[in-house]
Formats: structure tokens, sequence, C-alpha cells
């Protein structure tokens, strides 16, 4: 089943398009990797299937429902279904770690008994291995606990797809590796649907069970990471050899 579906979708800042004519689906309880070169609307894109973008022309359906984004109640029904973790993790300084996975609960459910709101933040903070961390504050966690609290505030409210934007940037190979597997489990133990942007070769071998791949703000692939990894296409093979830029719009 596809979680995910998007027909003709253009998307553009200042009435310039980055990304266009775009058609593909996500398919449900599977990872899918979107990869592409500098300037290619990786980001954009992810912004764009988590609402925050509103596109310029085309569709984006999200568990059958077409998400109207002129809509207050069609973003909240969609905001409802997903998490994001995104690329700076984006905790708030001023709160605790317990605190900042708590707020989308209190913001989302603020009638909701504080035993259960504990609780919940207690489950993915255990999840994550930050539980003895909960009353730090970001200042005092290194970069990769704060991906993984980032983490931990994305999956809080169980959504039913993840967004993530470089998990693994600007850590080091070790604590690269250990999120990419809280990302595997997340999939394997809760069948959650994952979108995650990354240029790390690593990481997509490790984690990817589809890859879409974008060139110039199009669709260049879509499919299996068998598929595009056996590709003889010339611009995929150039960013599988590293020899595309990773910066991104």
């Amino acid at each position: 089943m596809d979680i995910i579906k998007v027909r003709k979708l253009a998307v553009g800042y200042g009435g310039k398009e980055v990304l266009s004519d775009l058609d593909f689906t996500i398919p449900e309880s599977l990872i899918t990797v979107v990869v592409g070169s500098s300037g290619g609307g990786k980001t954009t894109l992810l912004k764009t299937l988590a609402g925050l973008i509103p596109p310029m022309a085309g569709d984006v359906d999200f568990a059958n429902n077409r998400i109207d984004f002129s809509s207050e109640a069609s973003l909240r029904s969609l905001y409802s279904g997903i998490g994001v973790l995104y690329q700076d993790s984006a905790l708030l300084n001023n709160l605790t770690l317990f605190e900042n996975v708590a707020l989308p609960v209190r913001m989302q459910h603020p009638d909701m008994p504080d035993v259960l709101t504990q609780e919940m933040v207690h489950d993915r903070l255990a999840q994550v291995g930050l539980i003895d961390s909960a009353g730090k504050y970001p200042s005092e966690l290194s970069g990769g606990m704060r991906k993984r609290g980032g983490l931990a505030r994305a999956l809080v409210l169980d959504p039913r797809v993840v967004f993530c934007d470089e998990p693994s940037g600007g850590l080091d190979p070790i604590t690269s590796a250990h999120l990419d597997d809280l990302l595997v489990d997340v999939r394997d133990t809760f069948r959650m649907t994952l979108v995650v942007v990354t240029h790390e070769l690593r990481s997509i071998a490790r984690i990817a069970d589809r890859v879409l791949v974008l060139n110039a703000g199009r669709l260049h692939f879509s499919g299996g990471i068998a598929d595009v990894m056996a590709s003889n296409d010339p611009f995929i093979q150039s960013f599988f050899l590293r020899k595309v830029d990773h910066d991104d719009t």
C-alpha cells in the first residue's frame, strides 16, 4: 500500500520552479531515501510532503486524502500523522530534553494527564537510548544525542510517516551508524514509514528499501535499492561514485 502519492507536482520560490512535474508514490512501512545532486530540490520536496511548503501545481495525497495546503483543517490532519527529524534536530535550547520531546504531546493533546505524557516521553527516550539524559538541556548533549533526541520527539505521537532531513549530517561514522540502526529499528518494530534525505552512501546502503533520485528538479529514477545500485545510468553512477556536490536547496 502507498501512504503518499504525488502527481504532477511543481514547487518553487518567488515564482521560480525548483521541482517540476513529479510523479511517484511512497510505499507504507518502508524506508524511502531521496538523493540527488546539488540544488536538486531534495529538502524542498521533503518540506512539501510534510506540509511546510505549498506546491505551485499538482497534488499530494496522504493516506488516500488529498492535502489542501490552503486548508488549516487539512494541514492539521496531515500534521497529526507525521513526525519530522530536522537536519539540526531543532531542539529548543531553553527546554530540557524531556520537555522538548513532550512538546508535541502537550500541543496536540493539552488535556492529556501528565502521567500519560511522561510515559510516552520516557518510552521514546528509552527507545533512542537517552532516558538518563531526560533532564539535560540541548547544550549539554553531543551532536549525536541531539539527533536522537530529535528522533524521539518525531516519534512521540506514533506517526504513520517520519520525515528525516540529513539525519547523519555532521556525525562521525560510528554515531552515524548508530542512528541508521535506530531508523531501521523504527521501521521494523513499528512498521513505520520513513522518508529520508541523505547523501551519505553508507547510510543509503544500510537503511534504504527504495530510492528516489532527483536531477535538476525532476524525478530521474524511482526504484528499489538493488535496482539503483545496479543501474548503468550515467547520472546515477556519478552520484554513487561521489562525482556530484552534496549541498541542496
